[in-house]
């Protein structure tokens, strides 16, 4: 009778992957822009996501919103070489990858890196450069690499760029190519503050008088932890009806009466990679549903195109793509 009740007594159920480490981290990361940031809780979330799925993020918003403050303070979070570049009109490739300089002693030429070659990368305004030097970026967010010369130079992992745009201002802006778009794993649209919320910003900078924010914050992860965060990540196991679920949400853009463009296979690989880290941080070795309904729309919406007809009507991206998840069966 003993044996029997030990063997119904329902058992703890145990992670096959240890992520209590990661999921330490990641509090710690929060806690640390904590400290500054008031709300944004899905910027930041998305960002985080963002690195442990070793994706680049595409941060859209008006000014003032804190876009490029929180990129910058979680990259300072992170203990690697950070890198920030203003993109303006007139920057030329060799401004951000860096140039061959002729050396007299040696007789040689000399290639000397430019700021591209660091670990994170904060891209202000991206969408004010030319074509020219938007296509040299691209080879370095594509393949993690650029060629000068004939010479390939490769980037040292973590590998990150964090780009932010301002959708009002239309002069003197470039619109990015959708090659281009399709490389960012994340676009990240960054709303007002609610009114609680900036009445919590107003008394934090009250508070800090003439405190130096960047101080505030220290750095809690390595370059060797990260990496090992983005390997575990890979292990998250994930079933086949999810897979097929990933794969119906993708497809239905392609074939969607509303929809001119649809995504590729690259965002069918972003929702699964995005989903992993979801489920990581909530502390699960395995994804649901939920975590890839969380990050279908930051991927899905800067990679399809309304009809021209549609948008005219004033349905937007986002709303197109929620509708769309809604019309998906999810798998029992």
């Amino acid at each position: 009778m003993e044996d029997n009740l030990q063997e119904n007594t329902p058992q703890e159920f145990n992670s096959r992957i240890d992520l209590s480490q990661l999921q330490e981290a990641v509090a710690k990361v929060k806690t640390e822009l904590g400290k500054v940031i008031i709300g944004q809780q899905e910027m930041i979330e998305l960002l985080i996501i963002s690195i442990l799925a070793n994706g680049h993020s595409l941060i859209e918003g008006v000014p003032g919103v804190a876009k490029t403050v929180t990129a910058k303070l979680l990259a300072k979070t992170m203990n690697v070489e950070f890198s920030r570049i203003q993109f303006t009109p007139d920057l030329m490739p060799s401004d951000i990858l860096g140039t061959s300089i002729f050396n007299v002693k040696t007789s040689e030429f000399e290639f000397k890196k430019g700021p591209i070659f660091s670990n994170i990368i904060l891209i202000d305004e991206i969408n004010r450069a030319p074509a020219k030097t938007q296509a040299a970026l691209f080879e370095a967010m594509a393949e993690r690499q650029i060629t000068i010369d004939g010479h390939e130079y490769p980037m040292q992992p973590p590998f990150l760029v964090f780009a932010t745009q301002n959708p009002v201002e239309q002069e003197g802006t470039y619109r990015l190519p959708e090659a281009q778009l399709d490389r960012f794993l994340f676009k990240i649209n960054v709303r007002y503050p609610s009114l609680e919320e900036e009445v919590r910003i107003l008394e934090t900078k009250h508070q800090q008088k003439n405190n130096d924010v960047e101080l505030m914050v220290q750095s809690v992860l390595s370059a060797k932890q990260i990496a090992e965060y983005q390997n575990t990540i890979k292990d998250i196991i994930v079933e086949d009806n999810l897979l097929k679920y990933i794969a119906a949400i993708v497809n239905n853009t392609r074939t969607n009466a509303n929809l001119y463009l649809g995504a590729s296979p690259r965002a069918s690989i972003a929702i699964l990679d995005a989903s992993k880290a979801v489920a990581a941080i909530n502390g699960r070795d395995f994804i649901t549903p939920d975590d890839i309904k969380k990050v279908v729309s930051p991927i899905l919406c800067h990679r399809v195109i309304l009809t021209p007809e549609r948008e005219m009507e004033g349905l937007t991206a986002e709303k197109m793509i929620q509708d769309l998840v809604q019309t998906i069966e999810i798998p029992r």
